[in-house]
């Protein structure tokens, strides 16, 4: 599509353009835009932030042409040619820069240029989609993302050496090469960097390395002593793999199926680096370090990239990507409104975005937060933007939750555009039933837009100026801080509060037209008066409510009803969070059947969210974030959703669905099976520096050690973590094994966090958080989020466990980390630790705070092999003694400094020829190897939830 003009398209940008940079606040900024030397970034100047002014082009979101961005719209008065405008959207939070060329063909080329080096690029490329196996994915797909793999990582390795040649002249020193490697967090002796350089140094112009030359000694520094070791442990000590032991590495370790010799030699076709064995069909280190660090060996499932769950099921038994106040840019009270966020977040996958109406000039509905100084847009603009978004990456049905606040007339606007807008979307006549006693699924929903809303009161006729419809989500947590919580608390009290109130109000009118800045107060009252007026109206007599709760207490406790299946009920933060501590078995039960849709409390009004996992373990669908706001809770959000494609819908687990538990206890589903999470962490790569360190570069290199921490069931939440590394951040080795019980592991979110050890505390550097379910087993490569190049090297494993955790027996044993005893079922010994855990405990690169360095030459562990293999030869159940005498000898030696060590496959006796390629089932039985883990106003209002003031 574009490969006729792209040549013509670089040369432009690389050469330059002159354009006007258009702000919000300004008429704009006349700057020379350039595509760098290497195609990886957009610079600007001039600019007095010269190494920030640049975009990278893996951070672009998309291109669109003309003026369609809010900054364009503000600038609607001004005599921009449409046909000279552009957009470059990028960024987390799909930030714009809006360019004006001078004339209509430099914007073509620029627009033309950008998309092809976001073809070439793709989505393949980014972090959520590194991994691909073939047995998940067409060979070619799989192998096409390793190859952008390979690409980006040459484009990275370019910039390196690009940003360490301070000079400009094409050439590294061997000064330069040194602050290099204190930028990347390499430690090693002056006198090895020398001698790596020297070999490097292969031309007549001695004492400086080319590009060419700096990528040769980059891979001598970066030779993985870990991965080598363990191609090693399959290759029978030779350095390289053939094409069967490749195969068997892709069988017993990474649990491959069906992997065929087409496979391997396109393996070793695309990874290996040495043409030799390329003709012979082998892979060496540098091919196998290629392999082991691209998408295929990621930790995250392929499969969960598509769709691959159930969609057939009632809505209500679905977690539901949901959004608050969508249109917010920042925090609540003065940040600006955007039609682009709704795009944003209806592609990355959010399915339930919310809008709030409140009336506006020349009867024009329009979308804000109320009672803040937070820009407008119009309703119309919003409705347009979400009906060309909607439905771009997936089908599957969004809900509108509307919050309204406007006046009869605009509400006739509002539906007005509604109808127009959406059209056919909103028509469910032939899906939905007013007499199915269930929810339909998204399946049925596909292409359809859901209201979430209130219906004016039946009393009004058609032609009525006023009716209170409004929703209003901020009055609520208000409402709740002036509920009185006592027992003995009555009506009459209540009365006497409006009574204040209103005296309040009218006081608050007076200083209206004084201080200007009292709108807050104003609004506060307001929000609380028509809060409490509404909440006195709805107190029922308590009989009605006795059924649910026999146990009076002090928070005040809703009714759930059946309702009907359209019933979705709103509640702020602070009253789920009571009815969650309170009352969690009965709004699971709630939840089986209806929707609930839980919002940030109105006092967040930075735009921080709450935990979601907290929500999700009642079985609540819409749990609404800040989509805006990165951090901790929204990267849980995206792991949650990824599970599933990222189509903004997730399968709740059975228990959730049907039946009944109490997801706060110590064994909230004593009959479900548990599973355990075995996860050695092996190594680090290229970690970088804390991202707020005070020196930047020019910092102390980090002592990195990993925390992994278990979101889930309350029974399930902990964190563990390694020992410190000291002074490494380039290539540090833990080689530590953390075991995790799991009660529902379906609802379980892995976390990985890195930390920079340091004296006062610990500064932190990069995580990577992903579902359990979506784990892939083996050896594995966690890449961390948002950083190009930095990882950590694990070993997973997963294990039913049944009963009590506390009387595991026979392989389970092997898990338990206080266990002095490896006991193997199936031979009736005593299994010792395996090959390729006794190497790999051999790489460790620096001790723990206050031990004692040891040293081991890479001969003394190859050698260690055959020790290994000889002693071997006779325990584990063979002849030379029982199992009985071969725990007495085990007791006899020394302990290992580590814990004991997952075996994922017997690799000792595979080396002594003792296993046969390809495992029976009752062999990876007993091994403890179990499978991969795999109308509108649709709905009424809500209005079933009563409180009770006694």
């Amino acid at each position: 599509m574009f490969s006729g003009q792209a040549p013509r398209c670089m040369s432009v940008m690389q050469s330059g353009t002159q354009m006007v940079k258009v702000k919000a606040g300004s008429k704009g900024l006349v700057r020379l835009f350039y595509l760098d030397e290497h195609r990886s970034c957009i610079r600007w100047k001039p600019s007095r932030k010269s190494e920030k002014a640049k975009i990278t082009i893996d951070s672009l979101y998309k291109v669109t042409e003309g003026g369609q961005s809010d900054i364009f719209h503000r600038h609607a008065d001004s005599s921009f040619d449409p046909a000279c405008c552009f957009t470059v959207y990028h960024g987390n939070h799909m930030e714009s820069l809006d360019l004006v060329t001078s004339n209509a063909e430099e914007a073509r080329t620029w627009i033309t240029g950008l998309r092809y080096l976001m073809a070439g690029i793709s989505d393949e490329d980014s972090l959520a989609k590194r991994q691909r196996t073939h047995d998940q994915y067409p060979l070619n797909k799989q192998l096409h993302g390793c190859l952008l793999f390979l690409n980006v990582f040459v484009t990275w390795l370019k910039q390196t050496f690009e940003e360490a040649d301070k000079n400009g002249d094409g050439l590294l020193n061997i000064e330069e090469i040194y602050q290099l490697l204190h930028k990347l967090n390499v430690n090693l002796p002056r006198r090895k960097v020398k001698q790596m350089f020297q070999e490097a140094d292969t031309d007549d112009q001695q004492g400086t390395l080319t590009y060419e030359e700096f990528s040769v000694f980059y891979r001598m520094m970066s030779l993985r002593r870990d991965l080598f070791l363990l191609m090693m442990a399959y290759s029978d000590r030779k350095d390289h793999l053939t094409a069967e032991e490749l195969a068997n590495f892709l069988r017993n370790e990474q649990k491959m199926a069906n992997v065929t010799p087409e496979y391997v030699a396109e393996i070793v076709d695309k990874f290996e680096v040495s043409d030799e064995n390329k003709q012979r069909g082998v892979m060496g280190i540098e091919g196998f370090t290629n392999f082991m660090r691209s998408p295929a060996c990621d930790i995250f499932n392929p499969l969960h990239h598509e769709v691959n769950q159930d969609m057939e099921q009632p809505l209500c038994n679905y977690f539901i990507a949901s959004s608050h106040n969508t249109y917010l840019t920042g925090d609540q009270l003065l940040s600006h409104s955007k039609t682009d966020m709704y795009a944003w977040v209806l592609q990355s996958g959010c399915r339930c975005v919310e809008v709030d109406c409140w009336d506006g000039p020349d009867g024009e509905p329009m979308v804000q937060h109320g009672y803040t100084l937070t820009s407008k847009i119009p309703f119309k603009f919003v409705i347009e933007t979400i009906n060309k978004y909607a439905f771009i990456n997936n089908q599957f049905p969004v809900i509108l939750s509307i919050e309204n606040h406007c006046s009869i007339q605009q509400q006739k606007k509002i539906a007005q555009y509604l109808r127009e807008i959406f059209a056919d979307k909103l028509d469910v006549g032939d899906i939905l039933s007013r007499d199915s006693k269930t929810l339909p699924s998204p399946q049925s929903l596909q292409g359809k837009i859901l209201i979430k809303g209130k219906r004016l009161p039946a009393y009004l006729s058609a032609d009525a100026e006023e009716g209170e419809v409004s929703d209003d989500d901020s009055a609520d947590e208000i409402e709740d801080d002036f509920k009185l919580r006592s027992s003995n608390v009555r009506a009459r009290n209540v009365v006497n509060i409006l009574k204040k109130l209103d005296s309040l109000l009218k006081e608050s009118r007076i200083g209206d037209k004084e201080d200007t800045d009292s709108f807050s107060i104003r609004a506060l009252l307001r929000a609380t008066h028509q809060g409490l007026q509404k909440n006195l109206r709805q107190v029922p007599h308590p009989r009605r409510c006795a059924a649910l709760h026999k146990e009076q207490s002090h928070f005040p406790t809703p009714c759930f009803s059946s309702g009907t299946p359209g019933d979705v009920l709103s509640f702020s933060e602070t009253r789920a969070q009571s009815l969650v501590n309170h009352r969690a078995e009965q709004f699971l039960a709630f939840n089986q059947r209806q929707l609930s849709r839980i919002y940030p409390s109105a006092y967040r009004i930075d735009s921080s969210n709450f935990n979601p996992q907290f929500y999700w373990n009642v079985g609540c669908q819409l749990v609404a974030l800040n989509y805006q706001t990165e951090g901790r809770m929204m990267q849980l959000n995206r792991a949650k959703f990824m599970v599933n494609g990222g189509i903004g819908y997730v399968l709740k687990p059975p228990p959730m669905c049907k039946g009944s538990f109490n997801p706060f206890s110590d064994d909230p589903l004593p009959a479900y099976p548990k599973k355990q999470l075995i996860l050695k962490i092996i190594s680090g790569q290229q970690l970088p520096k804390p991202p707020d360190s005070m020196l930047g570069d020019r910092g102390e290199i980090i002592d990195p050690f990993v925390e992994v921490e278990i979101i889930g069931l309350p029974v399930d939440c902990c964190k563990e973590q390694t020992r410190v590394v000291d002074d490494n951040g380039f290539n540090p080795v833990w080689e530590e094994t953390l075991s995790f019980t799991l009660h529902m592991a379906e609802v379980v979110l892995v976390r990985f966090l890195v930390w920079d050890h340091d004296p006062i505390g610990r500064d932190f550097i990069g995580q990577r958080t992903v579902a359990f379910s979506s784990l892939m087993p083996g050896y594995r490569h966690v890449y961390l989020e948002g950083l190009t190049e930095a990882s950590i090297f694990v070993h997973v494993s997963v294990h039913d466990v049944y009963g009590k955790v506390s009387s595991l027996r026979g392989i389970r044993g092997l898990f338990n980390r206080s266990s002095k005893s490896s006991v193997d079922t199936n031979s009736g010994g005593l299994r010792k630790r395996s090959i390729s855990d006794h190497l790999l405990r051999r790489t460790a690169s620096a001790p723990a705070k206050g031990r004692k360095k040891t040293k081991m030459a890479l001969s003394e562990s190859v050698a260690s092999i055959s020790d290994q293999k000889n002693a071997s030869g006779a325990g584990a159940g063979g002849e030379g003694m029982s199992g009985k005498e071969a725990g007495v000898e085990k007791r006899l030696q020394p302990r290992a400094p580590l814990t004991h060590r997952p075996i994922s496959m017997p690799l000792d006796r595979l080396l002594q020829g003792q296993l046969s390629l390809c495992s029976t089932d009752k062999e990876k039985h007993d091994m403890g190897v179990d499978t991969v883990i795999g109308g509108y106003f649709l709905f009424n209002p809500s209005q079933i939830i009563e409180y009770i003031l006694q």
